[in-house]
């Protein structure tokens, strides 16, 4: 007796569109010149990590159709900006000083001025994500939306233009823009946006807008504050300790880290206005941002600490009364704030998928984090204060997931346990920067 197989069903392959293969061959060709034209300046593994991103953008672009339209005119307007700068040359490279002269350069293209706009679009996208929320318009929250593509946008912009410059400075000078707060802040922006756009568009709704862009406001207020008060947007040689290819993919996995954690805290902030009762609420917003806040004034009153250091506390205090009284509003007009959020398991699903997500990267950034150790310090792990705040916050994550996955957390406590996971997270990268000392101290405020 013979038997026939009957072939089993697959699933049918996505129908691609002209403007998908359109993309791609834009994609290889751009990355085939960049190949041609500068292969000479890269070692192997630059060279590796041009060619393997090409398909990686095209698979992204795939997945993720509005990635196609973001690679290109990005693209587009860097190559404007180089085209720019090139066609002034000095006795290096560009003329970097033709960005005071030429108007699309000083007031678009040129680094810093695409890094302001970048700040000025999040703030108003922030701005219209609240109206929207508070008038019930759609409309408003998709000017919102819009808004917050063009600062990706710009910062992307920003980012590579950067990248360009500090390549025309000298030859020892240039390097990926991921090496001080500044431009790890830019990093932070556009990456922490981008992924709550993606959350926009996966979960069709925009109601998350006005919580998740206060994150990314509060980092944006920060990079401005940084800029100004320490000149760091002046494009600075590397320190030998961050002279290193690790950098190049330690510091952006990291960020993949830090933005989805930040995402996903904002994301429980608002479950826990729309759902638990109004004494724990007042407790745990309120209280205890304005008891630190008297913690910090006691310190700076009787503490007989130096005068700089009472400045920095009594700047901190200003922070978390703010932080505080904001939160009081909230607290009090929760059910004007929440009415539009969408439905609780949405909400909860989104959160653990923004710290799956940003745990995977953590956890690869942690683990580079050592190689890169092993070659600059010796050994893969020192418990400088860097690496062992690192580890807590890798654990603190790691518990949420296991007791997601095994006991089904969820709720409340998912949610709180998510919110001082981003507290616990920003002292682990600025506040050890800040009070503490080691390996890391080239980092320090």
């Amino acid at each position: 007796m013979t038997t026939t197989a009957i072939p089993l069903p697959t699933a049918a392959a996505p129908r691609r569109s002209v403007f998908d293969w359109v993309f791609a061959a834009l994609v290889l060709l751009g990355t085939g010149y960049a190949f041609w034209r500068y292969h000479g300046s890269m070692d192997a593994y630059e060279q590796g990590v041009l060619l393997g991103s090409a398909p990686a953008l095209i698979a992204l672009g795939w997945f993720w159709a509005p990635l196609r339209t973001l690679s290109v005119v990005v693209g587009a307007a860097a190559l404007l900006a180089i085209g720019l700068y090139s066609g002034h040359r000095d006795a290096f490279g560009a003329d970097l000083a033709v960005a005071d002269q030429l108007f699309l350069l000083k007031y678009g293209l040129a680094s810093q001025s695409a890094i302001l706009w970048m700040a000025f679009l999040v703030f108003l996208s922030t701005g219209f994500y609240w109206l929207g929320m508070l008038t019930k318009s759609d409309s408003m929250e998709a000017i919102g939306s819009r808004l917050a593509w063009a600062a990706v946008g710009m910062a992307l912009i920003g980012t590579l233009v950067r990248w360009f410059e500090s390549h025309q400075i000298a030859p020892d000078i240039g390097h990926i823009p991921v090496s001080n707060l500044y431009e790890v802040f830019v990093l932070f922006t556009w990456m922490t946006a981008l992924f709550y756009l993606y959350y926009e568009q996966r979960y069709a709704t925009r109601a998350l807008g006005a919580w998740v862009m206060l994150i990314v406001s509060a980092g944006v207020g920060f990079l401005l504050w940084y800029a100004f008060a320490r000149q760091a947007h002046e494009i600075q040689p590397l320190v030998p300790a961050l002279q290193s290819w690790w950098m190049k993919i330690h510091v952006p996995a990291n960020f993949v880290g830090y933005g989805c954690f930040a995402l996903a805290a904002m994301v429980a902030l608002a479950s826990l206005l729309k759902t638990s009762s109004v004494k724990p609420l007042w407790w745990g917003l309120v209280v205890l941002p304005l008891g630190l806040v008297a913690v910090l004034m006691g310190f700076a009153q009787f503490g007989g600490l130096q005068e700089s250091t009472v400045s920095g506390l009594h700047a901190w205090a200003r922070k978390f009364g703010g932080v505080g009284l904001f939160l009081a509003v909230c607290v009090a007009l929760r059910d004007r704030f929440t009415v539009r959020l969408p439905a609780l398991p949405v909400l909860d699903e989104l959160m653990y998928r923004a710290i799956a997500l940003g745990f995977a990267f953590f956890t690869v950034a942690t683990i580079l984090g050592a190689f890169w150790a092993a070659e600059a310090w010796g050994g893969y792990w020192s418990w400088d204060p860097k690496e062992t705040w690192a580890l807590i916050v890798w654990l603190n994550y790691a518990a949420w997931l296991h007791m997601r996955l095994m006991k089904g957390l969820r709720g409340a406590i998912a949610n709180w346990w998510a919110v001082i996971g981003l507290l616990v997270t920003t002292f682990a990268f600025l506040g050890v920067n800040m009070f503490l000392s080691g390996l890391h101290s080239y980092g320090q405020l």
